[in-house]
């Protein structure tokens, strides 16, 4: 460390969602502010999007980009991995090796078994993915827990990850702090349905716990009611489509719902009047955070920190799995008086604005490495 000037690499496994967001505003930001930043990932995902954003990063990126392949399920390969991440932190011998998310938390804080990185302090931010419920919950419990003896700081997204983490995980030695995500300044300006927009719109993953099977069957159930017939958009990808596919066809949807693979969130918005964010579990969604900031109306679930995000709304938010209530409150978005939508979206706005800003999320992740350091060389960590 130079003055004030930090080395910082981050640790992530797959380039792609909102998670890889979250690193590559967080990458750029610190680099702007003169911190020697660099970034580890994965090489088999992503595709081209992944390729594009991380060679529009690479000349800022003063300690580089390494990637290589790694696996998205426990696997003896990440063995190797770690032992990749240990020698490039060896070699370039930074002030913080910052891993995200599960596999990208391991990686990182791994490494610290290993001799020869005693002075480097390991941060981490969980995304969300260890701790939904999921298939193999148990086992991604287990590796946190262990892990967690060569954590130096855990800087959570949201307050809900941090409460999940505080029952799930023993208490640890590291120090704890949200940093929320952030919001870009561009990204406040309003998004105007055009003109053929459908009522509604989904934007996000086609997985299962993403609850956009509650979003169809929530449609349907408009659509049998009889009064009104609205349009869905859906915007995505994932291991979901042919069901979600297969679900509109079952229920005679086909001419009402209209699948358009992935798009940028902003041109996404502007192909419906309301985003509808049905999740089954969040951490902290981008996409609600850039719907409000957009001044879109929004219907969403309470899960994870979405109820965050709303701040003082909070109650306009819906149980998850509840297609009945979900199409209730899509009734009457479509019915609300315009002047009371605009109204409400511009405080939201506001909300967001104050909150979730990149200025603010970049603050709160530099203060929590500052005090890991302090405390690291105090002798306290």
């Amino acid at each position: 460390m130079s003055g004030d000037r930090l080395k910082i690499i981050h640790v992530l496994r797959a380039p792609v969602g909102g998670l890889f967001r979250h690193v590559i505003d967080l990458a750029s930001a610190q680099a702007a502010l003169g911190h020697e930043v660099g970034l580890i990932a994965d090489s088999s995902t992503g595709g081209q999007a992944a390729a594009r954003a991380l060679g529009a990063i690479a000349p800022r990126m003063a300690l580089g980009i390494e990637r290589f392949p790694m696996r998205r399920q426990p696997h003896p390969d990440d063995f190797g991995a770690i032992l990749r991440v240990y020698r490039l932190a060896r070699r370039l011998q930074p002030d913080l090796l910052h891993g995200h998310g599960s596999k990208g938390g391991l990686f990182a804080r791994a490494a610290g078994f290993l001799p020869g990185l005693g002075g480097v302090v390991r941060a981490y931010t969980p995304h969300g993915g260890s701790f939904h419920q999921q298939p193999g919950r148990a086992l991604y419990m287990l590796v946190e827990r262990v892990v967690a003896a060569r954590t130096d700081v855990i800087l959570f997204e949201s307050e809900f990850i941090a409460a999940e983490a505080a029952k799930r995980v023993r208490p640890t030695r590291a120090l704890t702090r949200v940093a929320r995500n952030g919001l870009r300044p561009e990204e406040f300006k309003a998004v105007q349905a055009q003109g053929d927009a459908a009522e509604f719109v989904y934007i996000g993953e086609l997985s299962s716990y993403k609850g956009v099977d509650t979003l169809i069957d929530a449609l349907a159930m408009i659509h049998a009611a009889g009064a009104q017939k609205p349009h869905l958009a859906i915007v995505g990808s994932g291991r979901e489509l042919d069901r979600l596919a297969a679900m509109v066809e079952n229920h005679g949807l086909n001419r009402h719902v209209a699948f358009y693979g992935v798009l940028p969130a902003r041109e996404a918005f502007a192909l419906g009047r309301v985003v509808v964010a049905p999740s089954r579990a969040e951490s902290l969604p981008y996409v609600v955070l850039e719907g409000l900031a957009a001044e879109k109306p929004l219907i969403a679930t309470d899960v994870g920190g979405v109820g965050e995000i709303f701040g003082p709304h909070r109650a306009r938010l819906i149980p998850r799995d509840r297609a009945d209530l979900l199409a209730g409150a899509m009734v009457g978005a479509l019915g609300r008086a315009p002047d009371e939508q605009a109204a409400e979206s511009l405080a939201l706005k506001a909300h967001v604005r104050e909150h979730f800003s990149i200025e603010v999320m970049t603050r709160d992740v530099l203060a929590g490495y500052r005090e890991a350091i302090a405390a690291k060389r105090s002798g306290k960590a």
